[in-house]
């Protein structure tokens, strides 16, 4: 496993589900393209797993 992601949004969220929205806000992604990096933990990956459609993550 690496030892960051990088996690940039790639869809918006409007339409979405309400709890992924709340999922990519607790992400720390807030605009459209917006890149955070975040430590790879099951955590992190389990929200991932959640927003897949609405994400693109690249390891570090």
């Amino acid at each position: 496993m690496a030892d960051k992601l990088k996690i940039t949004l790639t869809k918006s969220t409007i339409g979405a589900i309400p709890k992924h929205k709340q999922t990519v806000t607790a992400l720390g992604l807030r605009k459209l393209n917006s890149v955070v990096e975040l430590p790879d933990n099951a955590a992190t990956r389990g929200m991932v797993n959640q927003v897949k459609h609405l994400v693109k993550v690249e390891e570090i």
